[in-house]
C-alpha cells in the first residue's frame, strides 16, 4: 500500500470516528443549552447546534435552503478533496493525513447535517468576555489539516523559487 494511501485512511479513520462518537456522547449526556465547566475561565462543555456555517453564518436564512446549500457545499467539498488526494504523489504521506483529517471532519459535520439538519458543537474556549465559538471535533480535524497544508507549501524544500519552472521549461523544450 502506498504510504500516502496508508496516512490519508489512518487519518480519515481517525478523524471521523471520533468526532461522531463524541456528538453522540454529547447529545446523549447534555441536554440542548448544558454546560459542563472543566477550567473555570476557560473552558467548558457545552452542547449547542449550529444550523449555519462557520462562525454561525447563514443561520436566519430558510431552514430548508440552507440545507440544501450547506449538504451541497459539502458534497463538492469531499469531491475535491478526493481529487486534491488522487493528484498527491505515491510518498506525500504529510499531505495526505492532512487531508484524511480534513474529509474526516468534513464528512463528520455533513454527517451531522443529513442526520439533524444542523451541526452539534460543544467545545468551548473563552478568556473573560472573549469567547471563542463554540466547535466540534470535526472542526479541529479541518483546521489543522488546513494549517498542516498550508505550513507544508512554505516549508516544503523542493518548492524553492525557480525549480519547478526550470523542470517545465526543460520538458517543454525537449
Amino acid at each position: 500500500m502506498q504510504p500516502k494511501r496508508k496516512w490519508f485512511l489512518a487519518f480519515f479513520a481517525i478523524a471521523y470516528p471520533l468526532d461522531q462518537v463524541t456528538k453522540l456522547w454529547i447529545v446523549d449526556e447534555f441536554y440542548y443549552g448544558e454546560t459542563l465547566t472543566v477550567i473555570s475561565g476557560f473552558f467548558d462543555l457545552t452542547h449547542v447546534r449550529n444550523p449555519g456555517g462557520a462562525f454561525s453564518m447563514f443561520t436566519g436564512g430558510d431552514p430548508e435552503y440552507r440545507l440544501a446549500f450547506f449538504l451541497t457545499a459539502g458534497a463538492i467539498a469531499v469531491a475535491l478533496l478526493l481529487v486534491f488526494y488522487r493528484r498527491l504523489p505515491a510518498n506525500a504521506w504529510v499531505s495526505a493525513a492532512a487531508l484524511g483529517g480534513i474529509l474526516g471532519g468534513a464528512i463528520g459535520n455533513l454527517t451531522d447535517r443529513i442526520v439533524y439538519g444542523e451541526v452539534i458543537d460543544w467545545l468551548d474556549f473563552y478568556i473573560g468576555s472573549y469567547a471563542w465559538p463554540t466547535f466540534n471535533v470535526a472542526d479541529s480535524c479541518i483546521v489543522v489539516g488546513v494549517c498542516v497544508l498550508i505550513l507544508e507549501v512554505f516549508l516544503d524544500p523542493e518548492d524553492e523559487e525557480g525549480d519547478e519552472l526550470v523542470g517545465s521549461r526543460e520538458q517543454s523544450s525537449a
